[in-house]
């Protein structure tokens, strides 16, 4: 009798999870905080973009709970790579930010969920299970703007209001965040695998895009908006 007991409250089924922060205390007290929870696994934790999807290549989790400012590649892009190679992956975004910049950038990407940093434990909690269950889970802290955003109105229309992050692509959002990291062209084109000549036109793109005209100009442009650790 006991043991039948014991068994039903086992979970059915134990969602597997990848940590990625790049503040290790961060990843240490997400997975120590989940660990305790019977029906959710940390298999894993990375500590940037990159290294989520190389894991993520090798143990395939059910999902990912993701930071969106980290050095090199960011959660966006990592989203994007993630659901582009393992669509059935789920992704749930853990960050500060509540800029209409970075909330459409991890939704535009494919994240399944938004939660913020400054929510409570059981925030966390019901949005990891809510998109482990196959549902949206958007934090109290930006849904309703979130929601005028992007039902009221029934389309994702640009506007005059849009702000100028949106315009660029996945791959010049990258780069612009490499750049102001202080890399060289050639540092970026090794790190993603491009030409130096395929960097310089991502770098030109994004910088007419913006109206910035020098890496000094690109630097307090992702600092202002939040784009760098």
């Amino acid at each position: 009798m006991m043991a039948g007991a014991m068994a039903q409250r086992l979970p059915k089924h134990c969602c597997r999870i990848l940590v990625v922060d790049d503040h290790a205390i961060m990843r240490d007290g997400l997975s120590a905080l989940l660990g305790e929870e019977p029906d959710l696994d940390v298999i894993g934790t990375a500590g940037d973009g990159r290294a989520a999807v190389d894991k993520v290549d090798a143990e395939t989790p059910d999902l990912v709970l993701i930071d969106l400012s980290m050095p090199g590649t960011d959660g966006a892009r990592a989203i994007s790579v993630i659901k582009r190679r393992h669509p059935e992956v789920r992704a749930v975004v853990l960050t500060f930010h509540k800029e209409d910049a970075h909330i459409h950038a991890a939704l535009e990407a494919g994240a399944d969920g938004y939660v913020l940093k400054d929510d409570g434990r059981g925030e966390l909690l019901s949005a990891i299970r809510n998109v482990a269950a196959g549902r949206k889970y958007l934090s109290p802290g930006i849904c309703d703007r979130v929601m005028a955003r992007y039902l009221q109105t029934g389309s994702r229309e640009t506007s005059a209001e849009t702000p100028s992050w949106e315009m660029l692509t996945s791959r010049e959002r990258e780069v612009l965040k490499l750049v102001a990291e202080g890399n060289t062209t050639r540092e970026i084109a090794e790190y993603l695998s491009l030409s130096a000549k395929t960097i310089e036109k991502h770098r030109s793109r994004l910088m007419r895009k913006l109206d910035l005209h020098n890496i000094s100009e690109v630097t307090t442009y992702a600092i202002a908006n939040g784009l760098l650790s």
